[in-house]
This record gives structure tokens, sequence and C-alpha cells, in this order.
């Protein structure tokens, strides 16, 4: 089993869309970015992945300057270059060109390493769905409760 520290979880995806797949895929990163990353100040709430010229790019991921870096630090919202095989990515960009469905990354980690982006095809939540969800976890907690007062 190879171990991998999590560094960031996008949880508003998972309130925002139906997560329908999610794969692995490697990050293009330069010099000061991944001690940025190693050090925890990375968001990816607003982030998403868009095919262009055949290869899949991330978009909005904010990875902040690195303290320590002098001038040769990196731009904290650059597009970054998503590292895939070939059949993944034909496969991600033709769905991706569906009507309704997105690319959302879901979590961001190291592993050996290496950081890796968790990258989920979504399909956006209607109203509806989120008050429906939340409902259900309302009356989850209730249920909770009940039977944590009978025993």
């Amino acid at each position: 089993m190879v171990k991998s520290k999590t560094i960031t979880v996008n949880r508003k995806a998972y309130h925002d869309y139906h997560i329908l797949e999610s794969l692995e895929a490697g990050i293009v990163l330069t010099g000061t970015e991944i001690k940025s990353i190693r050090a925890g100040r990375v968001n990816i709430r607003d982030a998403y992945a868009r095919p262009e010229d055949g290869e899949l790019w991330l978009f909005n991921a904010h990875i902040a300057a690195y303290e320590a870096g002098s001038h040769y630090n990196h731009e904290p919202n650059r597009p970054r270059k998503l590292l895939l095989h070939r059949r993944q990515i034909n496969q991600l960009t033709g769905l991706a060109t569906q009507k309704g469905l997105t690319l959302v990354p879901l979590r961001l980690y190291i592993r050996r390493g290496v950081a890796k982006v968790e990258l989920a095809v979504a399909r956006g939540k209607r109203l509806h769905d989120k008050r429906e969800a939340m409902a259900r976890r309302e009356t989850d907690r209730e249920i909770e409760r009940a039977l944590k007062r009978e025993s």
C-alpha cells in the first residue's frame, strides 16, 4: 500500500456536483510550487480542468507564492498541465464536451514525493438536489441522536 498525504480537499465540489467518475492525474509544476504545496498553501475550490490542443489543463488552482523564494517565484494562478495517458485524455475530452459535464479536482495530494490531483467528471447539481442532500443529512443526524439517547 502506497501512502499518500492529502494536502487539500475540494469540499465545494461534493456539494455543487454529482460525481460520476474520478481518476488520478499528475501535475506539471515549476520550481517553488512543490514547496508551497508541501506547506499546504493551495486552494482548488474554484479550479476546473479543460482540454486545449489535445492536452488537459488545470485552471484557477491557486498555489501561493513560496515565502522563501526569490525573484524566481511562480505565478500563483497560472494554468497547469495535467499528466495523463493519451487514451485517458481522449476519453475525458469527449466527456467534457458533453452538455452539463465538467472536470473538477476533488483533492490534491502527494504520493511518493510527487504531487497528484484526483480529477472527477461531474454534473452540476440543481438547487432542489442540494436541498434534498441537506435534508437527508439532517434526518441521518436525528436518527443518530435518537439511537444514542436509547442506548
